[in-house]
């Protein structure tokens, strides 16, 4: 009988030591599988910012030697309904990109988009939307600029013009006061991106 017993509680503990191995072993092939997805998605996002910084150069190095003003703005792919717009630049968080000037998904991943307003520089409330990747990319520290901050904004003639902030706060994703053009004749622009924490969107509103 007390073998038969002794026999029982063998077969059981061998029974959880298969179990733990078996969950252990799965366990790991899940941390294995999402580190690969991660290196590839960083791997694809900074491919898509390598392309926002060429096409900042290109942007930069073409109004350097062009002597025509308004000349054509340069395109994405050939695609003509899709074209840097002017540029950002916020030194005191070492952000300096194109602005696209539409706004979807895939663009989103190159590099901020205009996506309600006028072009750069332009009588009332520019919006540009960038990604918040919770690293050093795009948006991602937006959250540290305070009141007062500048942010240079340059247009497609390459003129500057140096914006302060002035409110900073966060909204619902469905709220979308912050496009509103209700600017009295001044120039504004409004950043926006995600706070991934609670899926609200923080708000940066700056004017000249």
């Amino acid at each position: 009988m007390n073998q038969i017993l002794f026999i029982y509680h063998k077969n059981k503990k061998n029974k959880k030591i298969r179990k733990f191995k078996f969950i252990f072993v799965f366990s790991l092939v899940l941390i294995f599988i999402a580190f690969l997805y991660y290196i590839y998605t960083y791997n694809i996002s900074s491919k898509k910012e390598n392309i926002s910084s060429t096409l900042l150069n290109r942007f930069n190095i073409q109004h350097l030697y062009s002597e025509d003003e308004e000349y054509s703005i340069i395109s994405l792919n050939e695609n003509k309904d899709y074209f840097v717009i002017g540029s950002i630049e916020i030194p005191d968080i070492k952000i300096n990109y194109p602005i696209l000037s539409e706004t979807n998904d895939e663009l989103l991943k190159i590099a901020p988009c205009r996506f309600y307003g006028p072009f750069p520089n332009k009588i009332g409330n520019l919006c540009i939307a960038g990604h918040n990747y919770d690293d050093n990319r795009f948006f991602s520290n937006l959250y540290k600029l305070e009141i007062g901050d500048t942010i240079n904004i340059y247009d497609s003639a390459n003129s500057l013009i140096v914006y302060s902030v002035y409110d900073k706060y966060e909204i619902n994703k469905n709220d979308t006061s912050c496009t509103s053009q209700n600017t009295h004749g001044k120039r504004e622009i409004t950043l926006v991106t995600c706070n991934n924490l609670n899926g609200n969107r923080l708000i940066i509103k700056a004017r000249e």
